[in-house]
């Protein structure tokens, strides 16, 4: 990463507006063009500095449901093919507990969230499953100060 792909950082994380050249007023401020800063922002996903580049939406706000679901499985490769066959999953990642496998997933309504969680549960094999569902939300904002310098 060199000193212009920090600048590049620090200008998106905050938020890019939501208009036909949303790059136009940090590619001046850089003195670079908007197709630069698109190809240095993918070149960035593509070596694993930014896992993902896109909008953020309150789905609460917008009336979806959601639960997060932990499982305890002995076959983690297949579960987690079949739990990434639906659309409704957000998040499925491994961890090293006795629940290891924990996805997201979401639905337009609370009945469609509770077939399609037990559509999934008919499908795979596991022990035990955890359902947890949102109380309460907490949203903390990091900004990193990217040193452009080196």
């Amino acid at each position: 990463m060199d000193s212009i792909d920090k600048l590049i950082l620090n200008e998106v994380q905050d938020g890019i507006p939501l208009e036909k050249n949303p790059f136009k007023n940090i590619a001046i401020k850089l003195n670079i063009t908007e197709d630069e800063i698109i190809r240095r922002i993918n070149k960035l996903k593509q070596k694993g500095y930014i896992r993902r580049f896109g909008g953020i939406f309150d789905s609460q706000n917008l009336g979806i449901k959601s639960t997060l679901v932990a499982v305890k499985t002995k076959d983690i490769e297949n579960t987690s093919k079949i739990i990434n066959e639906y659309s409704g999953v957000t998040h499925n990642y491994q961890r090293d507990d006795e629940y290891n496998i924990w996805f997201t997933l979401m639905a337009s309504s609370k009945e469609e969230l509770e077939n399609i969680f037990d559509e999934i549960k008919k499908r795979i094999k596991c022990e035990d499953f955890i359902k947890v569902s949102c109380i309460n939300k907490h949203k903390v904002k990091v900004y990193l100060d990217f040193d452009s310098k080196g």
